[in-house]
């Protein structure tokens, strides 16, 4: 027997709508490229959504195109967000960070039709234009007809104003209903070795994660919040606040690309921010501008939630004690939408000492409600949760990619329906998960992935270098940077200027290693495989004991 209630469809645009409906005076403020503040409403989201669909439509998008945008944190990207998925096209964030024949790679990989980007990466686009011209028929800059830049496009590569775009479209578009199962945004991950790898979201995903991260033991917004997420847009949907933060009725308030520490201080306490959210790089960079500012002080700040790579201790301290401000960590990743948990207490930590509430602070947290996680051995065996036994972290839930963009439906699970994250965890008896390894050797420099792979087949692409390994070393600021380890050879001499020279042109900047070091061999396993654990006990501290 079926209950007997109204059925309808899990839909973004459903989301969106009942911002504008029911929390149309709550601000959504922006930090645009050229450092001046922009300031609308819900209401006025929904209504220019409305249009910018109807532009959409006059570009050629259809149902089940892919939208790309090249694009940081602010309303325009937000309506993007609402606008192709709510016609039934899908919204693809493009990281711009990436070295330009990665993001060509991923626009063609994707099929966009029409990539939308933000003036600040006129270069970015014109680099990869002639790459991408056999898919993208229109490159939207998202300014004002004052600040368009004239950028040179291969022939038949059309170039539009976003404003104009906007000026010229009618506003009488009526949010349709369909399968809640189809597609509405694809994000790329480069956390794998190879190739990055599409991750498919659908309404239902979507709107599922929004609700979980919403709840009052994860992020917790309510309609009296101001949440700034520094965690850009093209990272995995900013964590999701976009949609929670319409689903609850909260202010949004977005950065843009001004996140160094004396910008962010500024924002947080002009806009009255209460939550804000990013990797614990930007964090470091802020706790380093208030300590040098005399009587700096965050005004509204209550909590922030931090992810991406492990929180240093010394975030957690000195936010609390010196500023009166709870860090978060969570953890998630781009084939979960991307939060799967969340650390807050539980009844049974009301006894714990501050030592005990110090390391309870450094886990990961628990799963929110609608994913499900276990940790299990070499032979697939599920692990008991005592907080000691470690191994591979799966998970499986409403919000969990069966499969990459491209690949068979389900090729991404096990038989039994789990996904392997490629972490290692444990989990102690009141579900807490903590991340104590990797199973794939990628480094993560400030929250975003570096593949050891890529680094250390360039390197060997030198005339002079025989082998070479890359780890991740612990750092200060960043977390994990690589470091390049090679073995000469035999009879040559190689300097580290000349390896690093190599890979010019090759990799975006950020992630050439921070050291080479060279040395006569490299630690190997009966069956000739590198040693990496043997590298990290030996070099993983290397940059902290010798920073430069």
């Amino acid at each position: 027997m079926l209950g007997l209630m109204q059925s309808q469809p899990l839909m973004i645009s459903a989301v969106l709508k009942h911002a504008a409906r029911h929390h149309g005076a709550a601000e959504i403020v922006s930090k645009n490229v050229e450092g001046d503040i922009d300031r609308y409403t819900w209401a006025d989201a929904e209504r220019r959504s409305r249009r910018l669909v109807r532009a959409l439509q006059a570009l050629g998008v259809e149902a089940g195109d892919r939208v790309g945008t090249l694009a940081m944190n602010g309303y325009r990207h937000l309506e993007i967000y609402y606008a192709a998925p709510g016609l039934g096209a899908i919204c693809h964030t493009v990281n711009p960070r990436l070295h330009p024949d990665d993001i060509g790679y991923i626009v063609n990989h994707a099929g966009d039709k029409v990539l939308f980007a933000e003036t600040s990466f006129n270069a970015v686009v014109t680099a990869i234009a002639p790459a991408i011209a056999g898919t993208v028929k229109t490159v939207v800059m998202m300014t004002s007809p004052a600040l368009m830049p004239a950028l040179d496009l291969p022939a038949g590569m059309r170039l539009v104003c976003y404003d104009d775009l906007i000026a010229g479209a009618d506003e009488d578009y009526v949010w349709p209903e369909f399968d809640e199962n189809t597609a509405s945004a694809l994000c790329y991950t480069s956390g794998t070795t190879g190739r990055p790898k599409g991750v498919l979201y659908s309404h239902r995903s979507t709107i599922l994660h929004a609700y979980g991260v919403s709840v009052a033991d994860a992020l917790a917004l309510r309609a009296v919040d101001r949440v700034l997420p520094v965690v850009p847009m093209f990272h995995v949907n900013a964590w999701g606040i976009p949609y929670a933060a319409a689903m609850t009725g909260t202010s949004l308030i977005m950065p843009g690309r001004h996140l160094d520490g004396p910008s962010m201080h500024k924002l947080l306490n002009d806009e009255r921010v209460t939550m804000t959210a990013g990797v614990p790089t930007v964090w470091m960079g802020l706790l380093q501008h208030l300590r040098a500012t005399p009587g700096a002080k965050l005004d509204t700040v209550q909590r922030i939630m931090t992810g991406g790579s492990a929180c240093p201790p010394l975030l957690i301290e000195a936010f609390g004690r010196e500023y009166g401000v709870r860090m978060e960590h969570g953890w998630g990743m781009t084939e979960i939408s991307p939060v799967g948990t969340y650390n807050r207490p539980k009844p049974a930590h009301a006894g714990l000492d501050e030592a005990g509430l110090e390391h309870l602070t450094l886990k990961q947290g628990r799963v929110l409600p609608g994913i499900d996680m276990k940790i299990v051995n070499d032979a697939g065996e599920e692990l008991p949760w005592d907080g000691v036994a470690f191994g591979d972290l799966k998970v499986r839930g409403s919000w969990v990619a069966s499969a990459y963009y491209g690949d068979a439906p389900g090729s991404a699970l096990d038989a039994d329906g789990w996904f392997a994250t490629g972490d290692v965890a444990t989990i102690d008896p009141n579900g807490m998960m903590e991340i104590t390894d990797r199973s794939k050797d990628v480094i993560k420099s400030g929250g975003e992935w570096i593949s050891s792979i890529t680094l250390e087949n360039i390197a060997v692409s030198h005339p002079d270098i025989a082998e070479a390994a890359v780890i991740a070393a612990r750092h200060a600021k960043w977390d994990e940077r690589p470091l390049l380890i090679v073995v000469p050879v035999k009879g040559a001499m190689v300097t580290p200027e000349s390896v690093l020279a190599i890979y010019e042109g090759k990799i975006a900047k950020w992630w050439l290693p921070d050291r080479v070091l060279v040395v006569d061999e490299l630690p190997h396993t009966a069956t000739g495989k590198l040693q990496k654990n043997t590298l990290r006990a030996r070099y993983q501290n290397l940059l902290l004991e010798q920073p430069s």
